[in-house]
């Protein structure tokens, strides 16, 4: 089934979820390879093909080697890869986007403030969100990957 370009159907919708996304990718304190990460592994867990691709390709452009993207859907068996900061923000974005199962525990929270502090782990969490919903919207409207064969 084909289905409509998003952003051509609601481009005052597609203009709000924009303006999120660059919140999220400028307007934080948190680096910007965090952020890429946290978009990746988001998207990886939600199953966006689109996403997973362009976030893959910006975590190469910042310098992250293959090796290290390659594991991080199983950063915490290979946790010396990832320093403390990026375990504590691949554990929230884990701990959010599966919001229904995990209902943010307070466990997680307390992990998670105690890396990033408040204004940060907000930051975060804005950034886990807006990964969320764009996800949804690609894989909903099946938006196709970068990759060629």
């Amino acid at each position: 089934m084909n289905r409509p370009n998003w952003f051509q159907v609601s481009a005052e919708g597609s203009k709000a979820l924009g303006a999120l996304h660059h919140f999220a990718t400028t307007g934080t304190n948190l680096p910007e390879e965090l952020i890429h990460l946290v978009f990746l592994r988001v998207s990886q867990i939600n199953g966006c093909a689109h996403c997973i691709d362009i976030h893959t390709r910006d975590l190469i452009k910042c310098g992250m080697s293959v090796e290290k993207i390659v594991l991080i859907p199983v950063w915490d068996e290979a946790t010396y890869l990832f320093s403390d900061l990026e375990q504590a923000a691949l554990a929230w974005a884990e701990e959010v986007t599966r919001v229904s199962e995990t209902h943010a525990s307070d466990e997680a929270y307390s992990a998670a403030l105690s890396v990033f502090g408040e204004k940060d782990l907000v930051d975060l969490t804005i950034v886990i969100a807006t990964m969320n919903a764009l996800n949804r919207m690609g894989i909903s409207f099946r938006m196709k990957p970068l990759a060629k064969a």
